[in-house]
């Protein structure tokens, strides 16, 4: 083995001091030995001794061919060795040796004949073991036509990066032919293709020696220069036996196929969770406007960056609409969605404002034949068919729309609206499957659309049969003056059984009643307004609380078992008195200027329609300032506290000493009512007037 020589520097590719040696000659072990003219030994090289076996004292000076050769080939020798001395042919070829322990060995030559100075000839011998060459031919050949056969693109680039070869593979991958490689980089040859991180990578490698596996490439090549195709790239350190560094080997592999499998799996994989994301997010509740609200959530920014849910004022006013080819179409917008684009917000229609899209619009297209519209790419001639005007369309075009997509919101075979959809941010257009995306998050929204806006019809008409049967009442009556509130319940369609009433009576005086019918729905209704009615009838009497109260009993006994909850009061200015029964309901509080407020201990009696229990009447005294709070259970019943708790968070309420009382109302409803009750809520407050 050779010491290695001082490592090569390159100037312009050119060459500057020794190469270091190549360990390839030190494999084969190549055997040098000179003869004279007469063929005896003059030169043995230490390969030869190894060969061989005769050290160069043994060998020097002595005819090869009697330690070398067998007695039977002498006369062959003898006539190889002068052809090549006479003729200066040189002769190649395998002989049998004879080794120094008497062993036969097949070795390859290569003799050729030698001039000195003098004129002199010589015959030069180098010699390998025949076995060691047949061993290497075998792993280049193997290797040659592995290189040559591979599917996989392989190079080898030298220190400089520099191409030194390439296989077929590699060379129809690149769509260049394996010469135009040679002696040029890799941005050289693939100009389109961003070539950086692959050289830097490869100088880590030539640095480091650690390899790099699989690292990914993406761009096109002079092979398909249309088209994007992704590669995976392995790069490794060559070195030679003394471990100097020859350049960097790498193998290319086209994994563009399988790539895009992964790609399309993990959206299909995306498409699936933002479907199962939709159906856990949307519908959520009945109130329209949150359901629209979490369509456009779910949507922005998974499947685009700008999202609308519009629906025809006609379907709003519960009408079916059928759209001519010549009709505008009249929107309301439920919902609009933008990431982080404001000339695109500014360009949609504010939620709850109702715009006319002409017959030209797309989104007309869309509601009117119950198809998806796709517009992939929009040029600047689309925007003014997308927005709503001229000048939605130059802010759409500064937020920078470039693909649309409206599909209809079709629920049980009416088309109800269309979802708006608009990329900006992201770069792709709208695709196949994102349409079919699109269509299945509106078919499943659509029908909580639906239900969404039967409910609020129904319940629109529900409140306002409700609201029907509540009183009106003037902010002062007799020697009081009275605020009152009525909120129905947080998440019922149904009409309740609370009410309340402000009645005049002779003498100034003012009869205050509220009451709560158990259940709800249209029967509850029809008994609180048949018991306010008959609670009218008699206060108009003059009757003393506890005697009204003992008639309505009775009337709620012949109601189909009915039961409700009920306090009468009535106001006397002249004594300054509240004369109160109380029927199975809540005590009322009493706030007196100068003291804490109060709950008014009462005979609780049985509810109306028990039947068989006496009520009783209990004087109060009421004097200018005094006010009196006459509740519902929905005000203050609640799962997550005792009543007791409850109670004492409504006195400390009217602690406040605020005087108007519709604030006081309103400060009540506002911190006491829970959104989620389910119980509707009637409060009535009075206080009385100083004497004219």
């Amino acid at each position: 083995m050779g010491s290695a020589g001082p490592p090569v520097t390159e100037d312009n590719g050119q060459l500057r001091g020794p190469v270091p040696p190549s360990g390839l000659l030190d494999v084969l072990g190549l055997a040098s030995v000179v003869l004279d003219a007469e063929g005896r030994i003059v030169l043995w090289s230490p390969q030869a001794e190894e060969l061989l076996g005769y050290t160069a004292g043994e060998a020097l000076g002595r005819y090869a061919a009697r330690i070398m050769v067998h007695e039977r080939h002498l006369d062959l020798v003898a006539k190889l060795f002068a052809d090549v001395m006479s003729t200066g042919q040189s002769w190649a070829g395998a002989f049998p040796i004879r080794h120094k322990d008497g062993s036969t060995r097949l070795v390859e030559f290569r003799n050729m004949r030698l001039m000195d100075d003098h004129g002199d000839v010589y015959a030069l011998g180098l010699a390998a073991d025949q076995e060691t060459v047949r061993r290497l031919e075998r792993d280049v050949a193997l290797s040659s036509r592995m290189v040559s056969q591979s599917p996989t693109g392989l190079a080898v680039l030298d220190t400089a990066l520099r191409f030194v070869s390439v296989n077929p593979a590699l060379a129809r991958i690149n769509g260049i032919p394996a010469e135009r490689h040679t002696g040029r980089r890799i941005h050289e040859v693939l100009p389109s293709l961003d070539a950086g991180p692959l050289e830097a990578a490869a100088r880590r490698v030539l640095a480091s020696g650690t390899p790099l596996v699989d690292q990914r490439a993406t761009g096109r090549t002079p092979a398909d220069p249309d088209h994007d195709h992704t590669w995976t790239v392995s790069l490794y350190r060559l070195e030679d036996a003394h471990g100097t560094v020859l350049g960097v080997a790498a193998s290319v592999a086209d994994v563009t196929e399988q790539y895009r499998a992964g790609v399309e799996a993990e959206a299909a994989r995306r498409r699936l969770a933002l479907v199962a994301d939709a159906s856990a997010r949307i519908g959520t509740s009945l109130d329209l406007d949150r359901t629209a609200g979490e369509l456009a959530d779910v949507a922005v920014p998974e499947l685009a960056d700008i999202a609308a849910v519009d629906l025809l004022e006609a379907v709003m006013a519960g009408h079916r609409s059928s759209l001519g080819p010549a009709q505008s179409a009249v929107i309301r917008a439920l919902a609009v969605r933008a990431d982080e684009s404001p000339e695109a917000l500014r360009a949609a229609d504010p939620p709850g404002q109702v715009a006319r899209y002409g017959p030209d619009r797309l989104v007309t297209e869309c509601v009117r034949t119950g198809e998806p519209v796709l517009v992939a790419r929009v040029k600047d001639d689309d925007l003014p068919r997308i927005a709503r005007s001229p000048e939605a369309a130059v802010l759409l075009g500064r937020a920078g729309v470039h693909s649309y997509l409206a599909v209809p919101l079709t629920a049980r075979g009416e088309v109800l609206g269309a979802l708006d959809l608009k990329r900006t941010r992201n770069p792709l257009p709208f695709s196949h499957d994102d349409l079919l995306l699109a269509r299945e998050l509106a078919a499943r929204a659509a029908v909580q659309i639906d239900n969404a806006r039967w409910y609020q019809s129904a319940r629109d008409t529900a409140l306002t049969l409700q609201r029907s049967l509540l009183p009106s009442h003037p902010p002062v009556t007799g020697g009081l003056e009275v605020a009152s509130r009525y909120q129905p319940a947080g998440a019922t369609t149904e009409v309740g059984g609370d009410w309340f009433d402000v009645i005049a009576l002779d003498g100034g005086r003012t009869a205050l009643v509220v009451g709560d019918v158990m259940g709800s729905g249209i029967s509850a209704a029809a008994t609180m307004g048949r018991l306010r009615t008959a609670t009218t009838t008699l206060a108009s009497l003059g009757l003393d609380p506890a005697r009204v109260l003992d008639h309505l009993d009775k009337i709620a006994s012949e109601l189909d078992d009915s039961i409700a909850t009920c306090l009468y009061a009535v106001h006397d200015p002249a004594p300054g008195q509240l004369r109160i029964a109380n029927a199975g309901h809540l005590p009322p509080a009493l706030v007196r200027p100068g003291h804490a407020p109060r709950l008014l201990d009462l005979p609780t009696g049985a509810p109306l329609g028990v039947g068989g229990v006496a009520f009783a009447t209990t004087v109060f005294d009421f004097a200018p300032g005094d006010r009196l709070l006459l509740y519902t259970d929905g005000l203050v019943e609640t799962r997550r506290q005792s009543l007791d708790e409850r109670l004492d968070a409504l006195l400390e309420l009217l602690a406040d000493p605020a005087d108007a009382l519709d604030d006081v109302c309103d400060l009540l409803l506002r911190t006491l009512h829970q959104p989620d009750n389910h119980d509707d809520v009637a409060v009535l407050i009075a206080r009385a007037r100083p004497e004219d």
